[in-house]
């Protein structure tokens, strides 16, 4: 393909708006370009990336029995109202009316749309196991869209959705995605994990995440491509190191998630499901005498325990919540984080917000800083974190403003309902299997895989018969993939900086992709220096047929442009392979640059596409 012939609008300079790496290259390099908030066109070179990983997607799903179909996207909203999803799913959702007032919304997701096609199509249990996908534009109205295709308005998604007689096929189908997964990921050369997640407003009970990591800004080593000029890292300056050290201060770490996983096992989960282990403790201690203390103008954890000069682990933190319109408190030793995800899913609540002051007062008679578990009717039931368990003498909320009880215990002084797993678990404490210690890491969520059970077939009457003749509701899955996010990820994983000594001996560097082998939009990128020079026009033209002939992908920049802005260009669309056409056209010689290494070599043309066959192993 002609590069003047291609629409690759490059910018000079870094876009303004953009936070995180990748959104900036994606930009600067004329990959996208946004046409609103949230919302981009993904250009010539975006979509071949796109079809790309669409095909390795396509293969390992073929290998698996899974059957590409596609949905509309413009959906009615009687289905939603079947499942209860249009009115919980919340403001994300796009509302819309035809001209007959009929209430329609763009597709977020599908499941209700897969639900409904099978629940008309399929009526007994001997058509099933059934797995379908679709690969599409999804619609969510994000309130802030941020960090460039990582979080936007309309994004393109891989959603399957598997259909089952029982839970054993269930679990098969769940399996075969997870394999799946993993080949697709490793083959698009992304570092990632599998992990625990949230089901969220999917429904599902059963999850697993897989997050792209974000590497550490500190390995230079990884980040760094050196000219062939610099041998070793330890050759460039302190202060270009500095401004590079800079430069990648200068982007936010992109991921939406914190990845908990630990050191020693292979046990790793998003924070929001994160556990840790827990023992609970043997040893007694002896109960002292309920005391109700003076604590003015104290009301945060680290002001009462500043106070009474006691260790925030020591106290005993009291929240009040409204689950499903209901209220619940929540106990949380005071140096813990209540993690809210872990409350949601524990009550199976659809809503759950922080109460009111006013409904503090009505339950506690106190208002928030002053709230705690002694002499609480029995009527309001109190959930407490596993820690809280370890905790005597612990220092807590008097239910009157300005007090507090020390040494309240429990069973004696407060009763709970029932102690769960709730707190927000820390870097450094024990893995929930014992096997390590957690350690934190950002992650993009690239893929999500769920066990939706019968959450959708009950709620819109899809039903088969068994073997029995008896109706029961089908049981399913749900397998999602963030197709357009998927250029993120890898550029936040591949962009790297290049470094060049210049003819004056000065150090500079720039930003380039570095796009893993079979992703890239073109496998070689062939740049004839002078277009006026037919030698090597005419040599150039040669190499793009010898090597498309081998089943290369050839971009070659046929711009009457200066040798500067193509090598600046070309460094931008970071193509695998550069071939040089320039003064040694006339004795058939090219120079070869690797991308990945910065590597550089002359070669003779009819060597080229063995050279290039022998480098890409």
């Amino acid at each position: 393909m002609k590069q003047s012939k291609m629409l690759i609008p490059t910018l000079r300079e870094m876009p303004s708006d953009a936070q995180v790496i990748s959104h900036a290259l994606l930009v600067r390099a004329g990959y996208v370009r946004q046409v609103s908030a949230g919302i981009y066109a993904y250009l010539p070179l975006a979509n071949r990336v796109i079809e790309k990983f669409k095909s390795i997607m396509r293969e390992e799903f073929d290998a698996i029995g899974a059957v590409e179909l596609l949905a509309p996207a413009l959906l009615t909203a009687d289905l939603w109202k079947e499942s209860g999803r249009y009115d919980t799913y919340g403001a994300d959702l796009y509302k819309l009316k035809n001209r007959d007032s009929s209430d329609f919304i763009l597709g977020p997701t599908h499941e209700e749309t897969m639900t409904a096609l099978v629940r008309n199509e399929i009526t007994s249990y001997k058509k099933l196991p059934l797995n379908i996908y679709q690969i599409q534009p999804k619609y969510r109205d994000e309130k802030r869209p941020r960090y460039g295709l990582l979080r936007g308005r309309e994004f393109i998604m891989k959603d399957g959705y598997s259909f089952h007689a029982n839970y054993e096929s269930l679990d098969e189908t769940y399996l075969d995605y997870k394999h799946a997964y993993e080949a697709i990921f490793t083959r698009a050369g992304l570092e990632f994990k599998g992990i625990i997640g949230d089901g969220g407003a999917m429904g599902g009970k059963d999850s697993q995440e897989f997050m792209a990591i974000t590497p550490d800004r500190t390995d230079l080593e990884k980040w760094l491509i050196l000219d062939k000029s610099i041998a070793d890292i330890s050759e460039i300056p302190a202060s270009v190191i500095s401004d590079i050290q800079n430069e990648l201060k200068n982007w936010l770490i992109a991921g939406e998630d914190t990845i908990a996983y630990s050191d020693g096992s292979d046990y790793a989960a998003n924070l929001e499901m994160a556990s840790t282990e827990f023992v609970k403790p043997t040893v007694y201690t002896e109960q002292i005498e309920l005391t109700k203390v003076a604590t003015p103008n104290a009301k945060t954890i680290d002001e009462v325990s500043a106070f009474l000069d006691v260790p925030a682990e020591q106290t005993i933190k009291t929240l009040l919540y409204i689950a499903d319109g209901e209220p619940v408190v929540i106990l949380l030793r005071g140096d813990d984080e209540l993690n809210e995800v872990k409350l949601t899913n524990h009550l199976g609540a659809d809503f759950l917000e922080p109460a009111s002051e006013a409904d503090a007062l009505k339950i506690f008679g106190a208002t928030f800083g002053s709230l705690g578990p002694v002499g609480l009717l029995d009527t309001v039931k109190i959930i407490a974190d596993r820690l809280v368990e370890t905790v005597t003498n612990a220092t807590v909320g008097a239910n009157e403003d300005g007090f507090h009880y020390q040494n309240a215990n429990l069973a004696r002084d407060y009763q709970v309902a029932e102690f769960v797993d709730l707190r927000t678990a820390k870097e450094g404490e024990t893995a929930p299997d014992g096997g390590g210690k957690l350690k934190f890491a950002r992650g993009i969520e690239i893929g999500h895989i769920f066990k939706l059970g019968t959450r959708y077939s009950e709620s819109m009457g899809a039903n088969v018969l068994d073997e029995n003749g008896k109706a029961k509701p089908i049981i399913m899955g749900s397998y999602g993939i963030g197709v357009s996010r998927m250029l993120s990820a890898i550029l936040e994983q591949f962009a790297r900086i290049n470094v060049e000594k210049t003819f004056k001996g000065d150090y500079k560097f720039s930003w380039s992709m570095n796009f893993p082998k079979g992703l890239a939009p073109y496998d070689v990128h062939v740049i004839p220096v002078n277009v006026k020079d037919e030698v090597a026009t005419a040599l150039s033209s040669e190499i793009v047929a010898t090597l498309t002939s081998k089943g290369l992908q050839v971009l070659e920049d046929d711009r009457n442009e200066r040798a500067g802005v193509k090598f600046a260009d070309s460094d931008l669309i970071g193509l695998p392979v550069r071939v040089t056409v320039g003064k040694k056209a006339a004795d058939r010689i090219v120079e070869v640059k690797i991308r990945a290494t910065g590597d550089t070599l002359e070669v003779n043309v009819d060597d080229l596409a063995e050279t290039l066959s022998i480098l890409s192993k």
